[in-house]
């Protein structure tokens, strides 16, 4: 492949890495806040990857010279098509903010990964900064997917983007970063919904759903199956890039899970709809049958992209030059540092200090933790498999393996 061919490839799928997982917490994102104005973002998003997707091919095949090139070229295909049919299926997920209002049945203590709509207030001292001065990701652990100035949305904001007063900041990130990040936006303590949360639920109650157990299941499921979609996407490129068939093979048990996941969420939709006679009750339900679907379909996708590695195809140097160059980076760091020796991942406070997230764990036995929880404790022989912002990468090193 020509250095100019080997180069468009290489930007377009840094694009398309970014672009899907972007759009999957903008998803999330539209239908948590039953957001119509986010959904009509991702949709165009969608149109953007279907065109990146088109170039890729073309580039692939103006660079192709021989059988080598061909088979090389063959896997980066079919990890940028498994990229599409990502944002394909966030689309599909955001589309459902338009269409009826679903967040009674979706609790965010249950997500891994917050997604949180901020408003910038007078009193904020995020106010008249730019994001690289912030360095939101590495303080508070919260990435910034968009911001909605007045009408205008600026999605993807780069680090030169300043904040102003009265801005609608959409951001991601650990649970745990959420109070430190409302504070700065706000100015104010941040107040956990709990009481309007059981507001909300007597009401839904009213309206005919009595049967909590079954609605609490609902969201249960759904929360479980966007954490295990978003962890499968980040396994599925830390398998490829590492060149690890342990971690690609676990994808593989994880895709399996999903389907029984949805067959279970299929069960509980279809008991929750029984006596039901509301239109508009019965839309939310149809609602969560997409949303899961569509995490299916996520799950899926990453499971091609880690079938790369399961048939032993050699990928072209451009792929893992394009891992390196994307907004987040994969990192797999030996746990050196004593200091951390037998502290957990919640008392390390990894992901508010450094925005990096644990995707896995390899014990010295050569056991694997995948999507290890807060009362994981770090051992010495351990091995870290991560993802997160580039700004984090010699925080994390600093906690990791410094010696």
């Amino acid at each position: 492949m020509s250095e100019e061919g080997a180069f468009n490839v290489k930007d377009v799928l840094v694009e398309m890495k970014d672009l899907s997982d972007s759009m999957l917490d903008l998803a999330y994102s539209a239908v948590l806040y039953s957001n119509p104005e986010i959904a009509k973002v991702v949709s165009r998003l969608e149109e953007k990857m279907h065109s990146l997707l088109y170039k890729v091919r073309i580039a692939i095949m103006l660079g192709t010279r021989n059988l080598e090139d061909a088979i090389a070229f063959s896997a980066i295909l079919q990890i940028a098509s498994a990229a599409e049919k990502i944002s394909n299926a966030a689309g599909d997920i955001a589309k459902i903010a338009e269409l009826v209002d679903i967040t009674r049945y979706l609790d965010q203590e249950d997500f891994e990964e917050a997604v949180i709509n901020v408003r910038i207030k007078p009193a904020s001292v995020l106010k008249d900064k730019t994001l690289k001065e912030l360095k939101l990701e590495t303080e508070t652990g919260m990435g910034v997917l968009a911001i909605k100035r007045g009408s205008k949305w600026i999605y993807s904001p780069d680090e030169n983007e300043r904040l102003k007063g009265e801005d609608l900041v959409i951001s991601s990130g650990p649970t745990e970063g959420i109070p430190v990040f409302c504070k700065m936006a706000t100015g104010e303590e941040y107040k956990e919904r709990r009481k309007e949360k059981e507001k909300e639920k007597e009401v839904a109650r009213e309206k005919g759903i009595k049967r909590k157990r079954i609605t609490e299941e609902i969201a249960d499921i759904i929360a479980d199956m966007k954490n295990m979609s978003e962890l499968m996407v980040g396994l599925s490129y830390s398998a490829v890039m590492f060149d690890s068939k342990e971690i690609a093979e676990e994808v593989s048990d994880l895709e399996e899970s999903m389907d029984r996941m949805k067959d279970e969420l299929e069960i509980s939709v279809i008991e929750a709809a029984r006596g039901i006679t509301n239109k508009s009750n019965f839309d939310e339900l149809r609602g969560l049958l997409h949303v899961a679907i569509s995490s299916e379909i996520i799950s899926d996708a990453a499971y091609e992209i880690a079938d790369v590695v399961l048939q032993d195809i050699q990928l072209h140097p451009v792929f893992s030059a394009s891992i390196k160059e994307s907004d987040e980076v994969i990192l797999k760091l030996d746990a050196k540092n004593e200091d951390i020796y037998r502290k957990t991942l919640k008392e390390l406070k990894i992901e508010t200090r450094t925005g990096m997230f644990i995707l896995a764990i390899r014990r010295k036995d050569g056991k694997w933790v995948y999507n290890p929880a807060g009362d994981a404790a770090i051992k010495k022989g351990d091995l870290l498999i991560m993802r997160g912002p580039k700004e984090g990468e010699e925080k994390i090193k600093e906690i990791v393996s410094r010696q």
